[in-house]
């Protein structure tokens, strides 16, 4: 089953990846460098794990059920979530910093959040992290991932807040607040039920790794749907 779900999310996510990366090119990614980034890096890690994956499980490859190359691949997978996270960090920050532009206290503002972000992502880190080397890096990063998507969807509350307040809306910026929000809440969910599903082929560990996937490609197909239209391009431009 783990099979399958993987298999989907590679046949539906990366064209979607790719989809995301080409409206961006249209323009989109002069005002939003962070959200490119983040598009780009989403797309290599995601081409990088799909080698890897089907080497591993492919009946094909000389490589498959290595155990050397099932080690790199949760490795992998855990690295390119770290980095995934704090480009999203950044990218929620820089619509932030967007959105208090015009506040009257917009440095307060912005150095409690990028406080919070820090304080929360450390505090966290340090009541997780396992310094035992049997243990598998995933029994302690999976409840990290957890608590900062938990932490990144009450960021991006904040941020769908001020934008709601604010008398300009962008609805491009809506949207790319709403997409983080599905991503979020769906990741922070299922990794929880990941985490309490004690194996990952357990019904509980199932459904959470189903939940992420489905979010992550609404939250794709949102962000798609945001830098679709070339004159929504020209209209945040002006």
């Amino acid at each position: 089953m783990q099979f399958a779900l993987q298999f989907c999310g590679f046949l539906v996510g990366i064209p979607l990846e790719l989809l995301l990366i080409a409206a961006l090119l249209r323009g989109g990614y002069k005002l939003f460098p962070f959200v490119f980034a983040y598009a780009v890096a989403d797309f290599l890690t995601s081409a990088i794990e799909m080698s890897l994956w089907f080497g591993y499980y492919s009946r094909w490859s000389p490589y498959a059920g290595d155990a050397h190359l099932a080690h790199k691949l949760v490795f992998l997978y855990w690295l390119d979530e770290t980095v995934l996270q704090f480009l999203v960090f950044a990218v929620v920050m820089s619509l932030v910093w967007e959105a208090t532009a015009a506040a009257a206290s917009k440095r307060t503002m912005r150095a409690s959040l990028i406080g919070f972000v820090i304080l929360f992502a450390g505090i966290s880190f340090l009541v997780q992290f396992d310094p035992n080397p049997k243990v598998p890096i995933g029994v302690w990063m999976t409840p990290w991932a957890r608590d900062l998507n938990f932490g990144s969807a009450i960021l991006d509350l904040a941020l769908w807040a001020m934008l709601l307040a604010s008398r300009r809306r962008d609805p491009r910026v809506l949207m790319l607040s709403g997409g983080l929000g599905i991503e979020f809440t769906g990741e922070a969910i299922g990794e929880s039920l990941r985490h309490f599903g004690n194996h990952p082929d357990s019904l509980v560990a199932l459904a959470g790794s189903i939940l992420v996937m489905v979010t992550n490609l609404l939250f794709l197909y949102v962000w798609w749907q945001a830098f679709r239209s070339p004159r929504a391009g020209k209209a945040s431009a002006a």
